[in-house]
């Protein structure tokens, strides 16, 4: 303390001062014990006023340079430095008269790293007193949306303040944005209209209600009411189905580790014969969630790794069987075909185990994710829609128009390439964070 305080002051030297002395007294007369006031922080001033730590270093100065040094004599004719000490000193003696919270002393602390010296045993309390960030899923999602907020909200927020009332005109304009967004034409319109709707039936005219109003009418074409649980409840199969290149087996590999997580036991049937390389790559998301792969040699017929797959689920008593499939839209009828047997094998062999059946779009072809869904919706009785690559895309309007126009729930979103990136989807969020 006296150390700072020569610091603050230099240039104001006196000759013949007894400054150990002085030292001393300045200890005795605060009466502050550092380790029973160790949280209380002054909270003005905090660059002005010496912390606690320093007085007690304060005394170990004071032995060292008795030790080393000698007492030295006062010059009471130093009045400068003497108010300067007694006016810290007053300062000092209210800390024992602060109370204030602790997340306000934390902030004080980092705030004053340059003056104020933790010890060791600081650290402890605060160590104890600041919790772990926690993984917030909700800023996963709005990150992984950040491409499609940017060519929605901010686009609508733009426009918005365009305009002084709600007319054609903007709704025009939104009309236009909602489209670039990949809602899709059909879709869009229904939106619009239903919005010029409840603008005209319950007069409304302030255009800071128009994102709200949005916001409500999209849950709607949505469908609150659709499921997007993944049935985990008892022994489940969950089929997969979806064209090459969508992030079908990745997606597998995520949905294990997430399953695992939950703590339900795993095993994956590598039923796409018909890829080059599948099973390896399969294999490798197997190794990285730790669930074992059934799988047999490429070429093979898919519905007997199936057979296989749901052998060994029930002889080890397995929670849920994941079963990857070839991704041949090309030829719907082959398709059509190889689905209808290993549905087949399915009932037969495993009649009490839950059915889950995924298709697995890619988010970033907008439009063309919608027409894929269309052409497997014929082939197989699809229970939920995982989307991919949002993270990656403007176009996650489609999510939107997947939902509301063929009544099939959005079960998973993928945000990022990490192993945890797989999401539930909740629609809510969702809606939120494409627009804010």
């Amino acid at each position: 303390m006296f150390k700072w305080i020569k610091d603050k002051f230099k240039g104001n030297k006196a000759e013949n001062i007894e400054e150990i002395d002085l030292k001393k007294d300045i200890v005795k007369n605060t009466d502050v014990n550092v380790e029973e006031n160790k949280e209380e922080v002054p909270t003005d001033s905090v660059e002005e006023i010496p912390s606690l730590i320093e007085i007690e270093d304060y005394k170990e100065e004071i032995k060292t340079v008795e030790e080393v040094e000698g007492p030295i004599s006062v010059d009471n004719s130093n009045k400068f430095l003497d108010e300067k000490i007694e006016e810290i000193v007053e300062e000092v003696e209210d800390f024992n008269n602060v109370e204030e919270p602790l997340e306000e002393i934390i902030s004080n602390k980092n705030e004053s790293n340059d003056i104020v010296q933790e010890s060791e045993e600081e650290k402890l309390v605060f160590e104890e007193i600041e919790e772990k960030p926690k993984f917030n899923l909700f800023k996963k999602l709005k990150d992984g949306l950040s491409k499609t907020r940017q060519e929605m909200g901010v686009k609508i927020n733009t426009i918005l303040g365009a305009y002084v009332k709600i007319d054609d005109e903007l709704l025009e304009d939104l009309e236009d944005i909602l489209i670039s967004a990949d809602i899709g034409m059909e879709t869009t319109m229904k939106l619009i209209d239903n919005l010029r709707e409840t603008v005209i039936q319950e007069k409304i005219n302030d255009t800071s209600k128009v994102i709200p109003l949005l916001k409500e009418e999209i849950k709607k074409i949505m469908n609150p009411n659709l499921d997007s649980t993944i049935e985990t409840s008892n022994q489940t199969v969950i089929l997969v189905i979806g064209v090459n290149g969508v992030g079908k087996t990745t997606t597998i590999g995520k949905l294990s580790s997430k399953l695992r997580s939950e703590g339900k036991s795993v095993l994956i049937a590598a039923a796409d014969t018909f890829r080059a390389a599948a099973i390896d790559q399969l294999k490798t998301w197997g190794n990285r969630a730790n669930v074992d792969v059934i799988s047999h040699s490429e070429g093979a017929d898919p519905a007997a790794v199936i057979y296989d797959g749901i052998s060994a689920a029930k002889s080890r008593n397995v929670d849920v069987l994941v079963c990857d499939t070839a991704g041949r839209l090309h030829n719907k009828a082959n398709l059509m075909k190889e689905l209808e047997k290993i549905n087949k094998i399915i009932s037969r062999d495993f009649p009490n185990a839950k059915r889950e059946t995924l298709l697995v779009l890619d988010a970033t072809t907008g439009q063309n994710a919608l027409s894929q869904a269309k052409l497997f919706k014929e082939a197989a009785d699809i229970t939920g829609i995982v989307l991919t690559k949002l993270d990656g895309t403007a176009k996650g309007g489609v999510v939107i128009a997947l939902q509301s126009e063929l009544g099939i729930p959005i079960k998973l979103v993928g945000v990022g390439e990490k192993i945890e990136d797989l999401q539930k989807f909740e629609m809510d969020s969702f809606i939120d964070a494409i627009l804010e």
